[in-house]
């Protein structure tokens, strides 16, 4: 008997005025890059070894729209990270939430990632759509999920 273990992902980006108002929404599967791969097969490792030693939960914007592909390493045009907060969804389901509040990475955003550390790391996942025009006054919250089945 055989199990494969598939990873699949999504982001939930939602974009919130001065006034405390939504003001536009996203919703986008998004690729597991080979990087990405490697670093959970490390982690799953590490994880026995020392819990602390590997990180996943920085999530950062860009305005890069170029599709996402499993051989990126990097967002295409970062514009800004922010460590987020982990949590475990029931349903195998690791999900990382982080709000780049007003006046952090104005601008359109089109691109997501997950990163293992606040500068450089390892693209865990990215994804591209269509743009949210992020003002200075404005917030937004962006979901990550990866989804183990």
């Amino acid at each position: 008997m055989t199990d494969n273990v598939k990873l699949t992902g999504r982001y939930f980006a939602t974009l919130y005025g001065p006034d405390g108002n939504v003001k536009d929404t996203a919703a986008t599967d998004n690729v597991v890059t080979t990087v990405g791969k490697e670093f959970l097969a490390s982690f799953l490792y590490s994880a026995s070894v020392a819990a602390a030693t590997n990180t996943a939960k920085y999530a950062v914007i860009g305005t890069d729209g170029t599709g996402a592909a499993v051989g990126n390493t990097a967002l295409g045009t970062e514009i800004s990270r922010h460590t987020g907060t982990v949590a475990y969804a029931s349903g195998a389901i690791y999900q990382v939430t982080a709000t780049f509040a007003a006046g952090s990475g104005t601008g359109d955003v089109v691109e997501y990632g997950i990163y293992t550390t606040n500068t450089g790391g390892t693209l865990i996942s990215r994804a591209t759509k269509s743009a949210i025009a992020k003002g200075a006054s404005d917030s937004l919250t962006v979901v990550f999920q990866v989804t183990l089945s």
